[in-house]
């Protein structure tokens, strides 16, 4: 058993004084006021470990081009650098047989334990044609009874799928709703009545709010209306400032709040990696400005960790030091229905956690109990 104190300890719902967090087995046992006596005593915030529900690549790897073990465990290490300590691997619109192996890969990696692996988002290809952004559209299709077949099978792991309203329908949403698929509206043009069919089947939130969507207007409300409207649905966003515009992203904050606004990174593989640039599908994209485009300009996922998205929305939106850690850590987790495991420091739940400078800055992270950082 170990027992780590620190001035100030965040919950993940309350900011508490100095606390001692007492850790066996990889979880939380105990939390007691003050500091335990033999406790590592710590300066700073301790908080729980970040959970992004994007993660394409990072460390130089990029998940569609390698779905495989060491791959994950590539992704995974860049991303723990920064304090994620559980993410979602994404795969975008590909072949089946890609899809396939994106599954075998997460589900070895899940059964061997890989630290900071939390399961599998299937983003695509079931997406919109003229909001595809740089998802090949030679791989874009609707939902067929095989991708159900896959999409519904038992896993050890929260699986998470994007699709848009045009290529899915209710029934097939509710259907893998039923067996815990956790269904995400995205790259879509779809009419508000169109979406809120899909969330009133089951469908729990929005892929990257405003991006790949067409824009709000007063008369014809879309996707982005129909997010912003909806009090239960959650929305993701990338907060770099350059996929949204900061006063827009406050917009949908004050609409959603830290409750149901998830900062995801949508991260690539130029993310923990020296290399500012990385082939998608046989293009070239580099770092332009802190964002990633192809060379027609397209924003192509996007070069941001969630530990920066997490202090952007201190800058940008105005969020609290604790609004803003809620985005990354524990909302994300209770919109995949793991808040009982991550996104929170609470008895019974895994000891993923990061202590934060003034600034947010991440200074020491722990997986399961054990440091990484």
């Amino acid at each position: 058993m170990i027992a780590i104190a620190a001035a100030q300890v965040f919950t993940g719902s309350e900011l508490l004084g100095e606390t001692s967090v007492h850790v066996a087995d990889g979880r939380i046992i105990e939390i007691k006021a003050g500091a335990s006596p033999g406790a590592l005593q710590l300066d700073g915030l301790l908080a729980p470990g970040l959970v992004d529900v994007q993660v394409n690549g990072g460390g130089g790897v990029l998940f569609n081009d390698t779905p495989t073990v060491e791959a994950l465990l590539a992704i995974t290490e860049a991303h723990a650098r920064f304090g994620v300590t559980a993410i979602m691997t994404t795969l975008i619109s590909d072949e089946r047989s890609k899809i396939a192996a994106a599954f075998d890969a997460v589900e070895q990696a899940v059964r061997d334990g890989m630290p900071g692996l939390l399961g599998l988002h299937v983003e695509g290809p079931w997406l919109s044609s003229p909001r595809r952004g740089v998802h090949p559209e030679k791989f874009l299709r609707p939902l067929d009874t095989d991708d159900m077949r896959q999409l519904t099978r038992k896993r050890s792991f929260p699986v998470m799928v994007t699709l848009a309203p045009e290529q899915a329908s209710p029934e097939q949403v509710k259907t893998l709703t039923d067996h815990g698929v956790v269904v995400s509206i995205g790259h879509t043009a779809a009419s508000h009545e169109a979406v809120e069919a899909l969330l009133a089947a089951g469908a729990r939130g929005f892929t990257h709010l405003f991006n790949a969507m067409p824009p709000l207007e007063g008369r014809n409300p879309g996707p982005v209306g129909a997010a912003l409207a909806n009090r239960e649905a959650w929305a993701g966003l990338i907060l770099d400032g350059t996929h949204v515009h900061p006063v827009s992203a406050r917009a949908a904050f004050a609409a959603k709040s830290a409750n149901r606004m998830i900062l995801v990174s949508d991260a690539m593989a130029t993310v923990g990696s020296d290399d500012p640039g990385m082939t998608l599908f046989g293009e070239r994209i580099a770092v332009s400005d802190g964002a990633l485009r192809t060379s027609a300009g397209t924003l192509a996922g996007a070069h941001l960790d969630l530990s920066l998205a997490m202090r952007n929305a201190v800058t940008m939106l105005g969020a609290t030091h604790e609004q803003a850690l809620r985005m990354a850590s524990t909302t994300p987790a209770e919109f995949l229905r793991q808040d009982h495991h991550h996104g929170r420091i609470a008895v019974g739940n895994r000891a993923d956690l990061i202590l934060l400078d003034d600034g947010l800055i991440p200074q020491r992270v722990w997986i399961g109990g054990l440091p990484v950082r």
